[in-house]
């Protein structure tokens, strides 16, 4: 009978809280308004050898700050620790106090009458106790930062700047009341107090709207009993200088007891503070109607609760503020729902641009509708501060590459395009693709693909002696109508099924290429510039002709030429003058550069020093160091500081290290080649032009492979772009680009997948307004038109910029390049999961993945994405096969599909599904993921699902997704339907018609689980005899 008793008791408790929980979150949903946040000031009742006043000694946004060394500064921000004794103390002076939920005052005077009356009322008290109480409330406040006047230099219109008596009478009260009534009839300005000196600074820790609740507790010698009194004002209001911001009061909560022990009242104090800036509880008090809305919030508090055991923390010790807090929407069932639903709104935002319309040029037409109402407000977004570090940092970082890819062009292709060519191709892609494409935070450049499919081209025209740039321009037209056929039919809605497998191995490609190739530029440096002296041995001697030129020669230059060798000292002879004098140079050190000391030393400091830098700076955003402006600001321009640091400190040193040449005059690499190409020439023949589809087709994989996995990357939900993409506007945007660099002469370029993923770091966003001890939070990216757009203008004006960009040292740049590929693994799951791989299980971190897929299987989808990866790198360095690179790529996505018999699809759903880490882990926080354990299948097999469901105690079933698989694979047809299932509860159905299944039978994993908000789902029991 206990046995019963106690089980009957904690399903009756389990039932109440349930039932409390619908009723808060009933209450709070109400009304959809956002209630503001609150800021919570703690004051205590002190007496002094002069005054009594009330001292603030604890203030509350997010964490507890304690005032320290007599009031002279505050504490760090750190997490409260409440003893539970306090709490219960605390629900049980609310539950017997006074309740205020909509008081109309304006003033001291009358909210000090309001509590001693209303105190007056539930307790039993004399009228002096009442006006002590009174004579209390009206004392002095005293905040930590200093006024600036005092209120014996002139009248004040706030009665807490007077002396007050122990105790005041009725007729003087009244008197107090009516001058204060006058004084604020009077005043203009009886919303704030023009005597009290805000904090001001702090103020921007705190969120825009927030309103105060103020704390008073204290002891008082009159009194017998402790009293207690919480009101909510009807409407925010400045009363006096209750608080040290310029924010309305909106709660006052007073607790006065007798003497007791010296931390008692402090810690009530603590308790409601905390209570009052928790998400829910404050909420409640908000839109509480009764005393008993007020109790059930806090009911809901103390259930969700953790008591940590006395003996295994130091309550002493102040816990530092989390990196990530987990989220209340567990608490807040409908917020959770509006707000994933709201997620799922945006994620079919973004699905939409990847579904084919049915009709021609559908998707392209929908981008540009999408595109539209945007196109102003990219312009005026680009106004700010943020901006100007990024352009900054990404101009030099597209220079350089389009200057060194160019020089190398150049130099295949005998410079039918080189740098002039490479510089005028970046500026007009990119102003194109900043100006009418759908993703213009996307950075347009030159590729190595693009690079080998270009000298292929050469090589094949050079072979067969055709006209280069006349078949070069064939190829592109027969180009952009391969992908103008891909527009029209919405082809590019393909790319949805690139997943995180594809799009992290490419990224990660072209980062480590970035690293690697960072490197060996600087060590290259190295065979122009040892560290050791060169051989230069180098003479001039007389240039001998041979006998039958001799023969030729008239007698006259003959004897002159003889003469000549008496008379010149050829040994002495610079090498700079030996060719003019006629003679030649001979020795194994004519080729050898000019030596200089440290050259190689200092780029290898340039180099590092310009990363190290510019990460160290970008780290410090998060740092504890400065103001938070400061940091953000230095954060935004930590690129573009390192270069000027490193480029001054190289020219203070006079080391004349390698430095960025460009051209000085805006023409043709080969002076011979016209500025326009036509497609007809007559040095081709003219099966020519058909002939140019062949190279055009892998040309197509390579752009559109190209375009749109760094397109996917961009668009990634992590990033938060709120503006949409445009994934078949800016494949058209590239092949109108295409077309016109084809008729001109100019490179073909594509998206760059590192740099666009650069310039999307460098215009993240965070939180500028945060709680003191809170991390800043990612908003999102600036999304705007004007940084591509001055990129482009920049790098077309580079020609007219050539001293200034010859000061900067080549090393400094490739510790910029270094700086990109590094910054590009910020935030990949491979690269995680890569380190993962050589963590013990107790050090590693926690990710969504870990916690349902077994950890070898994490190492081997790992293992795969490696090989992959490894292969890539193979290709890519082979330059006879690195045409198919593009291919390769390709043939990611279907080496992804074949893992589908490797893993399971629950697997792969937490490993490679790039939405889902954030959904479910706010669904698991809010207590709503079902999670699919693939080892319940054994035990389904092994027992049967009576015998399973026998076992899983009390447990729920989600009916919706075991039944719906159950009719589809059971072999046995029983003629139901899933409403008939329904009808007599999956149970039942079990209990009928029981199958032996390999399937997932889907289960809640927590005994009794606690039934959500507007979850109707039919609760059942199960027991041995209903089963057996």
């Amino acid at each position: 009978m206990s046995d019963g008793t106690k089980s009957g008791d904690t399903l009756s408790h389990r039932e109440r809280i349930r039932s409390i929980s619908r009723l808060v979150l009933d209450l709070i949903t109400k009304n959809d308004e956002r209630t503001p946040v609150v800021f919570c000031q703690l004051d205590v009742l002190t007496k002094t050898d002069e005054e009594v006043m009330w001292m603030e000694s604890a203030r509350w946004v997010k964490y507890e700050e304690d005032v320290e060394e007599n009031g002279k500064r505050w504490s760090k921000p750190h997490v409260s620790s409440v003893t539970l004794h306090y709490l219960l103390e605390l629900k049980t002076q609310m539950s017997t106090g006074a309740i205020i939920l909509e008081a109309d005052v304006r003033s001291m005077p009358e909210l000090a009458e309001l509590i001693s009356e209303e105190l007056a009322k539930i307790r039993t008290m004399t009228k002096n106790t009442k006006n002590s109480i009174r004579s209390t409330l009206l004392t002095r406040h005293e905040h930590e930062q200093k006024r600036k006047h005092r209120a014996t230099k002139m009248k004040s219109n706030i009665i807490t700047h007077c002396k007050i008596p122990k105790t005041i009478s009725d007729t003087e009260f009244a008197r107090i009341r009516a001058q204060h009534d006058d004084d604020l009839q009077n005043s203009d300005k009886q919303e704030t107090s023009p005597l009290v000196k805000f904090n001001t600074p702090f103020m921007k820790k705190i969120p825009e709207g927030a309103e105060v609740a103020n704390v008073w507790v204290g002891e008082m010698e009159d009194l017998k009993k402790p009293v207690t009194a919480f009101i909510r004002l009807i409407e925010p209001r400045f009363i006096g200088d209750l608080s040290q911001v310029a924010l309305p009061t909106r709660f006052i909560f007073l607790h006065l007891t007798p003497k007791s022990e010296p931390s008692y009242a402090f810690e009530i104090g603590r308790a409601i503070s905390n209570m009052m800036v928790d998400e829910i509880f404050s909420e409640v008090a908000y839109k509480a109607k009764s005393r008993e809305d007020i109790m059930h919030g806090f009911d809901e508090f103390l259930d969700q609760l953790t008591v940590l055991p006395p003996g295994q923390w130091d309550p002493d010790v102040r816990l530092e503020p989390p990196t990530t807090v987990p989220s209340q929407e567990r608490r807040n069932f409908f917020s959770t729902k509006s707000d994933l639903a709201s997620e799922e709104k945006d994620h079919e935002q973004n699905e939409d641009t990847l579904v084919r319309t049915g009709r021609l040029f559908g998707g392209l037409i929908n981008d540009v509708k999408r595109k539209i109402p945007f196109y102003k407000s990219d312009f005026k977004d680009g106004l700010h501060i943020q901006c100007i570090g990024s352009i900054l940092f990404m101009y030099l970082a597209t220079l350089a590459p389009n200057i060194t890819f160019g020089a190398f062009l150049g130099q295949e292709t005998h410079q039918h395009m080189g740098t002039m060519e490479c510089l005028l191709a970046v500026a007009f892609v990119n102003l194109a693709f900043a100006l009418f494409s759908g993703q213009p935070l996307i950075i347009m450049g030159s590729t190595g693909p693009v690079l080998v499919l270009e000298i292929i081209i050469y090589n094949m025209c050079s072979d067969n002696t055709w006209d280069f740039l006349s078949f070069r321009c064939m190829i592109g037209l027969w180009l952009a109508l391969f992908l103008l056929i891909i527009v029209a039919f919405d082809l590019s809605a393909l790319v949805r099924y690139i997943t995180r497998f594809t799009e992290e191995s490419f990224a990660c490609l072209i980062a480590i290429i970035f690293i690697v190739e960072s490197i060996k530029k600087i060590v290259s440096i190295a065979d122009t510039h040892p560290d050791i002296p060169l051989d230069y041995t180098c003479y001039c001697v007389p240039n001998n002709q041979t006998e039958e030129n001799i023969t030729t020669m008239p007698n006259s230059y003959l004897n002159l030429t003889s003469t000549m060798n008496l008379i010149t000292q050829w040994n002495s002879i610079k090498k700079e003058e030996c060719a003019d004098l006629g003679g030649v140079l001979e020795g194994s050190g004519c080729d050898t550069p000019i030596y200089h000391d440290n050259v190689f030393f200092l780029s290898i400091i340039l180099g590092i020093g310009t990363f190290a830098i510019a990460w160290g700076l970008v780290i410090m955003r998060k740092s504890p160091f400065f103001p938070t402006l400061v940091r953000q600001t230095i954060g935004d321009f930590a690129v573009f500081i390192s270069i000027c640091l490193m480029v001054l400190f190289d020219a203070r040193l006079g080391v004349p290290t390698p430095k960025l040449m460009v051209p000085d005059k805006i023409q043709p690499s080969d002076p011979k080649r016209p500025w326009f190409i036509s497609p007809f020439s007559s040095g081709n023949p003219w099966w020519t032009m058909i002939l140019a589809s062949l190279p055009a087709v892998v040309a197509v994989i390579l752009i559109f492979m190209d375009q749109q996995i760094t397109a996917v990357i961009i668009n990634r939900k992590e990033n938060k772009l709120k503006k949409g993409c445009g994934y078949h506007l800016d494949l058209t945007v590239a092949t109108i680009c295409i077309v016109v660099c084809s008729f001109f002469g100019l490179p073909w370029y594509v998206a760059a997948t590192v740099r666009s993923m650069s310039h999307v770091n460098s215009l993240k966003m965070e939180s500028k307004c945060t709680a003191p001890g809170e991390k800043p939070v990612f908003l999102g990216c600036r999304e705007q038109r004007l940084t591509p757009l001055i990129i482009a203008i920049l790098n077309g004006c580079s020609v007219f910029m050539t001293k200034m960009l010859q000061l900067v040292p080549m090393p400094v740049l490739y510790g910029v390049f270094l700086y990109m590929g590094v910054s590009a693994f910020r935030g990949m799951q491979f690269k995680d999961r890569f380190l993962i791989m050589f963590m013990p299980a107790k050090y590693q971190p926690d990710r969504m993945y870990l916690r349902h897929v077994r950890i070898n299987r994490v190492h081997l989808f790992t293992f795969f994405q490696i090989l992959c990866l490894g292969i890539l790198w193979a290709i890519k360095a082979l330059k006879t096969i690195s045409i198919v690179f593009p291919v390769m790529v390709l043939g990611t996505c279907f080496v992804r599909k074949g893992m589908e018999r490797i893993f399971t699809m629950n697997e792969l759903k937490w490993l490679d599904d790039q939405n889902i880490e954030d959904k479910m882990m706010k669904q698991e926080d809010a207590g709503e993921l079902v999670v699919e354990d693939d080892d319940k299948d054994d035990d389904v097999v092994d027992e049967g699902p009576i015998e399973f469901l026998k076992q899983s105690k009390c447990r729920k079933i989600n009916s919706t997704g075991n039944i719906s698989w159950y009719l589809k694979h059971d072999t046995k047809s029983t003629g139901l339907s899933k409403d008939d299932i329904l009808k007599d509860c999956p149970v039942e159905f079990l209990r009928n018609y029981r199958r032996q299944s390999t399937g997932n039978l889907y289960w809640h994993l927590n005994d009794n689980p606690t039934t959500h908000r507007r979850d109707r789902k039919i609760d059942f029991k199960i027991d041995e005899d209903s089963i057996i």
